[in-house]
């Protein structure tokens, strides 16, 4: 059974037929899309150009009736049924989802002054330009409407002036414009939603007057939000306008950044954007959003930009983008790795890998770093800016101790290879770090995830770390340290001895001076002195402490020696005592027959103690040196 016919301004339907209620025999059929509207030439050939045209080859033809097919008709059977109604007289409405669509069709249908005054294709230009134009949220809704048919939209530059409109409205005063801006005041809900006329519309109250825009235009499809984009630029929307748009965009299109980066894209929503609907019907393409929304990238530096490139990086991993995108996201973040965090780093390796973490593009990152720094050294030498200098540095000193804490991160990793960590510690110059304590601990955390590495392998890793750049705490560790070789072990004893003997001999010096008579000197020099000398008492406590470790480690190296001397004095001082007196007379000879032990005086002990402090922390180090010295004769060279 056929439904009942449904009626609309002198047109009724049944099922996929058209037909007026003229209540005369159409003389024309016209099909769209399976749609056939049965109407009558004379109302149609006398506003339609193309319509007229085809009329005129049938009648040559002797047919009665016309049927045509309109191909390819902007908007489809709605569109034609406003086409129909303008033609026969009723009262149209033009709306801002529809007039672009039926401009086309009036453009497609050749509806022109030519065959009346006024006709349909002069009143949706003079609609367009009056009424869509001036406001921000109409133009929205244009843009989207256009989607469909964007060739033909472009070849009547449609497209072009509402993003020349939009561009406009968002660097100026938005109140201007027919946005209810006046209702951010005292018009406002309890729970700060905007009120219109007095009813809540769930839109929530920006805080910031320069990011209302965003919302908005995220409903766009990619290709009208790139050419927005540019068009803005080219009008001089500031760089972090910009990057906050494309920000919001990108949060709310591609769901990995959103969770990763914790914030989601599209829960607040303004006046304009609570009557719009997402951008067209199909499933927006992430690769081709992401590779689109590089392209469009300011050249801007800061934390969250940093970041939330980071994190397009990251989601590009997933979607397999090209090398060029990569490319060119990673130069980007090199450019400004000192505002990056650890965390952000931490890019999980997506492809075939047996590794947890994507070790290659932060290496390439650093190295987009290090040519940038470069560049701007050759650029700004010390001599000309030393302003310029002096940050460079800094970078470099931020840069090295977050790669230093990435590489003792990702250390733990069972499958990460020996030379992506060696890679990754050379992958910046050797000035960048003062010490390298970080380093130290991430080979730690290497060799104790590790140990099954080979000695081999254990003095290549080992070479990444320069032992006379270790602090006093890393060389008390490191001299301990099992899992390190024997040779850095040695290494680390012999400069730290260094390390302590300059300090030793910097109090020294400290205090001799303190000890001459000094002139008359102001209260801030007296100041500075007795800062001085906290400092050099905390390096002495220091430096006791190690002397301590350093006994504690050489106790059981020297302890034989000190045997094997021991014995030989006794020996000697036996027969000094047989042939001088007899046993009766030597209380000191009885003594030890017994099993006693006389204290000794001061000046016998004294050449016994002397001997002894032969016996230091240095003497054991030279003597394990001399030991090691036909195998370790190039690390001490």
């Amino acid at each position: 059974m056929a439904p009942p016919p449904a009626k609309l301004s002198g047109f009724h339907r049944q099922d996929h037929h058209w037909y007026s209620d003229a209540g005369l025999p159409s003389d024309i059929i016209v099909s769209i899309d399976g749609v056939n509207f049965h109407l009558h030439k004379f109302p149609l050939v006398s506003k339609c150009g193309k319509i007229a045209r085809k009329y005129d080859d049938s009648k040559n033809m002797n047919e009665k009736s016309l049927t045509m097919v309109l191909e390819e008709f902007p908007g489809g059977p709605d569109i034609f049924l406003i086409v129909a109604k303008f033609c026969y007289g009723f009262r149209v409405e033009l709306t801002a989802k529809n007039v672009v669509l039926v401009h086309c069709a009036a453009e497609y249908l050749e509806m022109t002054e030519e065959y009346e005054e006024s006709n349909l294709l002069t009143k949706s230009e003079s609609f367009f330009h009056k009424n869509i134009l001036r406001n921000w949220k109409d133009c929205i809704l244009a843009l989207q409407s256009s989607e469909p048919i964007l060739s033909r939209v472009e070849n009547l530059h449609l497209v072009d002036k509402c993003l020349n409109a939009l561009s406009m409205m968002a660097c100026t005063d938005p109140s201007l414009f027919g946005w209810p801006m006046m209702m951010y005041g005292s018009f406002q809900s309890p729970g700060g939603s905007i009120l219109w006329n007095g009813i809540n519309t769930g839109a929530r109250i920006r805080t910031s007057e320069s990011e209302w825009w965003f919302e908005d235009i995220s409903y766009l499809s990619v290709g009208l939000f790139e050419r927005l984009i540019k068009t803005m630029r080219a009008r001089g929307m500031r760089p972090e306008s910009l990057a906050g748009a494309i920000m919001y965009y990108s949060r709310k299109h591609l769901p990995g950044l959103g969770r990763w980066q914790g914030k989601q894209g599209g829960k607040t929503r303004t006046v304009a954007s609570f009557s719009l609907t997402p951008a067209s019907g199909t499933t927006i393409d992430q690769k081709d959003l992401l590779e689109s929304i590089e392209k469009i990238l300011p050249q801007k530096k800061g934390k969250s930009f940093c970041r939330f490139l980071l994190g397009l990086l990251r989601v590009a991993s997933i979607l397999n983008v090209s090398e060029t995108c990569k490319e060119s996201l990673e130069r980007r973040i090199g450019m400004q790795l000192e505002l990056a965090t650890l965390d952000s780093l931490l890019i999980p390796a997506y492809a075939d890998s047996d590794a947890l973490y994507n070790t290659d593009c932060i290496e390439h990152i650093v190295h987009h770093f290090v040519l940038t720094e470069s560049n701007l050294s050759a650029f700004s030498p010390s001599s000309l800016d030393p302003q310029a200098s002096s940050s460079s540095s800094e970078s470099l000193r931020k840069v090295a101790k977050l790669i230093d804490s990435y590489i003792a991160e990702i250390a733990s990793d069972v499958n990460l290879k020996p030379g992506k960590l060696c890679s990754l510690a050379q992958a910046l110059p050797e000035s960048s770090r003062s010490l390298h304590d970080g380093l130290y601990r991430a080979l730690d955390i290497y060799f104790k995830a590790h140990p099954w590495l080979s000695d081999n392998e254990k003095e290549e890793l080992s070479n990444i770390i320069d032992c006379q750049k270790l602090s006093i705490h890393a060389c008390a560790h490191a001299s301990q340290n099992e899992r390190l070789p024997l040779r850095v072990v040695l290494q680390v004893l012999f400069f730290e001895q260094q390390h302590l003997r300059t300090s030793l001999a910097g109090c020294v010096n400290a205090l001799g001076g303190e000890r001459a008579p000094a002139p008359a000197a102001h209260v801030t020099a007296r100041g500075d002195t007795a800062s001085e000398i906290v400092q050099r008492d905390g390096w002495v406590a220091v430096v006791r402490e190690n002397q301590v470790l350093k006994k504690d480690m050489d106790r059981m190296s020297t302890r034989v020696g000190e045997l094997v001397e021991e014995f030989t004095k006794i020996k000697q001082e036996m027969k000094t005592v047989t042939k001088s007196h007899s046993a009766r007379d030597s209380p000191r000879l009885f003594a030890r027959k017994i099993g006693c032990k006389l204290v000794p005086r001061f000046s016998d002990a004294q050449p016994e103690s002397l001997d002894r402090s032969l016996c230091t922390p240095r003497a054991s180090i030279e003597r394990a040196r001399h030991s090691h010295k036909s195998r370790h004769t190039e690390s001490f060279s």
